[in-house]
């Protein structure tokens, strides 16, 4: 990769402080503090894709303990657009959540909608989900939205190759992953955000350190590793972490991109990995499947029925404070509305109180003997 002298950002609102290492791991607990608060790590982040966590209040979610919320530019390109955020004030204000937040680039929609886009050099033609129109998505374009939406932290825009694909499509697709970093750098113009990069290369390990090493070069506030979770194995996604996190900056945060099971979670954290982020706890929950003490129940089966204990009797969400799993039970089987919010608020809970124990562990150096069951690789994960 060619790399060019571009400066460090300097951005005083933003820092990154580790607090504790764990003796036997890569694992670290830190504080990450932004204009609108801090994220204690390791931390999992609930998805809010059209700036809503799906079926859940913003006075619900923050009594998951929840932090930091991710929105997705590309959507909130489409509807309702940047500039009527920007008029209410930024997604903040919008979406009423004043806590930190982060905006994804658009960049996975390159993957996702692989069938209704088209990747040249000067960026990604797309037609809409929405309305079938064409839209050209640019990493300057990209940068623009994000600087409008006014999230904390935003992310490069960037190539997301498949999986399987062949090592000339993934490296081409990492290296044009760098060029447009460039080019994103150079459009950012909010000093009250911070730009993140993103670490490309698939499944193969020397790609995946060489854009690591380049991506470090740039002195970045935060580096994310991205091109996981996109039908690869959990191995496969444990073994691009543990090849890419020791050429990362120890003195900046590091973030996961779309992964949230407590398995490919905690290896993750053991390799020094801060931050995660992941639909399923409340795309699961619009299916009737609640996370409890690391398993996955369906609420629909008939052992539930006449339960009238809580759904984890250790949580203090509000669903376990005050249902039953008969009751939720009973709302999955009917189709209620409720069930998913209720369903939605245990499970956000669930997977942001596992980070916290972790975090709790590093702390007293405990996460080996704490979290054993997790570093090993299990035959069936939620």
């Amino acid at each position: 990769m060619s790399l060019q002298s571009l400066s460090p950002q300097n951005q005083p609102n933003f820092s990154f402080h580790c607090q504790a290492c764990c003796s036997r791991t890569g694992a670290r607990a830190g504080v990450f503090t932004t204009p609108h608060g801090v994220v204690e790590t390791p931390r999992f982040m609930p998805v809010g894709t059209l700036a809503t966590v799906k079926g859940v209040t913003p006075d619900q979610l923050r009594s998951t303990h929840a932090q930091m919320v991710l929105a997705n530019t590309y959507h909130l390109h489409l509807q309702p657009g940047e500039s009527i955020i920007a008029q209410c004030g930024g997604l903040h204000q919008f979406m009423g959540w004043q806590g930190p937040m982060l905006t994804d680039s658009g960049g996975f929609q390159v993957f996702s909608l692989s069938d209704m886009r088209k990747i040249t050099e000067d960026g990604v033609t797309f037609r809409s989900h929405r309305d079938g129109r064409l839209i050209h998505l640019t990493p300057e374009r990209s940068i623009q939205i994000q600087n409008a939406l006014g999230a904390d932290v935003i992310m490069a825009f960037d190539e997301c190759p498949p999986y399987p694909a062949s090592r000339e499509v993934v490296a081409e697709a990492t290296y044009r992953t760098y060029r447009w970093l460039e080019r994103c750098m150079n459009t950012h113009a909010n000093s009250n955000q911070v730009l993140f990069g993103i670490v490309q290369g698939g499944v193969y390990a020397d790609l995946r350190q060489e854009a690591a090493k380049a991506l470090t070069l740039l002195d970045l506030p935060g580096y994310a590793i991205g091109g996981v979770s996109v039908g690869e194995s959990p191995e496969l996604i444990h073994e691009a972490v543990k090849v890419t996190t020791p050429y990362l900056p120890v003195h900046k945060p590091r973030y996961l991109m779309g992964v949230g099971t407590y398995g490919e979670m905690a290896r993750s954290i053991a390799e020094g990995i801060d931050l995660f982020d992941c639909v399923i706890p409340t795309r699961l929950a619009r299916h009737g499947t609640a996370f409890v003490q690391g398993e996955r129940w369906n609420l629909k089966n008939a052992c539930f029925q006449s339960d009238l204990r809580p759904l984890d009797s250790s949580c203090n969400c509000y669903t376990c404070q005050n249902f039953s799993r008969a009751y939720v039970s009973h709302l999955v089987r009917s189709r209620e509305i409720l069930a998913y919010t209720l369903l939605s608020i245990h499970n956000i809970t669930e997977l942001i109180q596992f980070t916290q124990r972790i975090r709790h562990a590093i702390l007293a150096d405990r996460f080996v003997e704490e979290f054993a069951r997790w570093l090993s690789y299990q035959p069936i994960l939620p």
